[in-house]
């Protein structure tokens, strides 16, 4: 398949693209070829369908037999999940064979030349609409590509492209990274973008009631984010601003308009390491009440 190629911002917005969905035969990798699906039509790239199987360890079956037992089940299980996808879509499958399932998935879909990997949301670890497995938390916590997380039932529903991305920014260092794939995404789909600028007492423990200072400095901040988005996506392309407030990030969250087809765009914790993702705190707060997909972006993209 050739060598690695490390992919960009840039790639979000022109030039052939891949969607690489790390899938296995359950329910919650159904909701992640879903998702894939819905991505790759909106920006108009391609689905490579991949499953990581660890190496030859079993002791009992002759070298190379265990392989071929679970290389032939795995083929199965990818046939399966390319019928999933319709015809419209170019679809790829590939087979990895690492030990770290997690490791195995990032450098599949550096192999194959991502730039994002889906996966989905159903596992351990209840999770409001999500219940992240260990496999997916890792992908979360190290991934140098974005993650697009497809919450749980995702596969009923039928949508199929994406109707709005909200982007949530925050004044932190790394928001920039977020801001710019929302835009070149949005450019190259040609779909709404929301800008949300984001205060909750929870954010700022020695508050007790919403600082008038701070909302008053999230409005001006959200205006800022819209000027900038404006001036640099065509004016086909519909961008809106918005403060979310709340007693919580859960509850400022929650008051926002979510559709069916909509998505949500967050950045990395500060705690990230540079071009790697690492789910903070905000973020997880925000998993638990929304019932949209969710693309985390590693620091520096």
């Amino acid at each position: 398949m050739g060598g690695v190629r490390n992919r960009s911002a840039a790639d979000w917005n022109y030039g052939h693209m891949i969607v690489y969905v790390a899938y296995l035969a359950t329910d919650g990798g159904k909701d992640a070829v879903a998702l894939g699906a819905q991505l790759a039509r909106t920006l108009d790239a391609e689905v490579a369908i991949g499953m990581i199987v660890p190496p030859d360890n079993a002791a009992a079956m002759a070298p190379g037999d265990f392989d071929e037992v679970l290389t032939a089940q795995a083929d199965g299980w990818l046939s399966d999940a390319r019928d999933l996808i319709t015809d419209d879509i170019p679809v790829s499958t590939h087979i990895g064979v690492y030990d770290s399932i997690a490791g195995g998935i990032i450098a599949e879909a550096e192999r194959v030349g991502a730039s994002i990997i889906v996966a989905g949301g159903s596992g351990g670890g209840l999770l409001g609409p999500y219940s992240l497995g260990s496999v997916v938390n890792d992908l979360l916590h190290s991934a140098p590509l974005p993650v697009a997380i497809a919450p749980r039932g995702f596969r009923n529903q039928g949508v199929r492209t994406v109707r709005e991305v909200t982007c949530a920014l925050g004044t932190r260092y790394g928001a920039e990274a977020v801001l710019e794939t929302a835009i070149r995404g949005c450019q190259r789909a040609g779909v709404p973008l929301r800008l949300i600028s984001l205060i909750a007492l929870d954010l700022m423990p020695s508050k007790r009631r919403e600082d008038s200072n701070a909302v008053y400095a999230a409005e001006k901040h959200a205006e800022r984010l819209l000027d900038e988005a404006r001036g640099r996506l065509p004016g086909v392309v519909e961008v809106s601003s918005a403060v979310a407030t709340g007693p919580s990030v859960e509850d400022a969250v929650r008051r926002l308009d979510w559709q069916p087809g909509d998505v949500i765009l967050v950045g990395s914790s500060r705690l990230a390491a540079p071009r790697r993702l690492f789910l903070g705190s905000t973020a997880a707060k925000m998993l638990r009440v929304v019932a949209v997909p969710m693309i985390v972006v590693p620091r520096e993209i």
